[in-house]
């Protein structure tokens, strides 16, 4: 599945199905065809976005376990996305319809 989060205050923010499972699962929702995310509930969540953000990095600048830096075979150059990279433009769109007092919504 993909999702297609949109809100009247920004561009749409389209996710793979894996990457759009987990934001909704970090901000303690079950994955769905559809939804919304309603203005009270965006300073929520956007805390919790940028919290994990935060958590996520903190563990990346551990020193990693002697196996733990082998990468998957086939992926030796491409560096992984940050969780950083793939929740700004999601933390962007609740900002701006948080600001602009309107609801992100997905499968609609």
């Amino acid at each position: 599945m993909i999702y297609k989060f949109k809100s009247a205050a920004s561009g749409d923010v389209i996710m793979l199905g894996p990457h759009g499972d987990a934001m909704l699962g970090l901000l303690g929702r079950e994955p769905a065809a559809k939804g919304i995310i309603e203005t009270r509930d965006m300073p929520a969540a956007i805390a919790t976005l940028r919290a994990a953000i935060e958590q996520a990095e903190r563990a990346a600048a551990q020193p990693p376990a002697p196996d733990a830096g082998e990468r998957e075979r086939g992926h030796d150059d491409e560096p992984p996305v940050s969780l950083r990279r793939r929740l700004w433009p999601m933390i962007d769109m609740l900002e701006r319809a948080q600001s602009a007092d309107v609801p992100v919504v997905w499968g609609v």
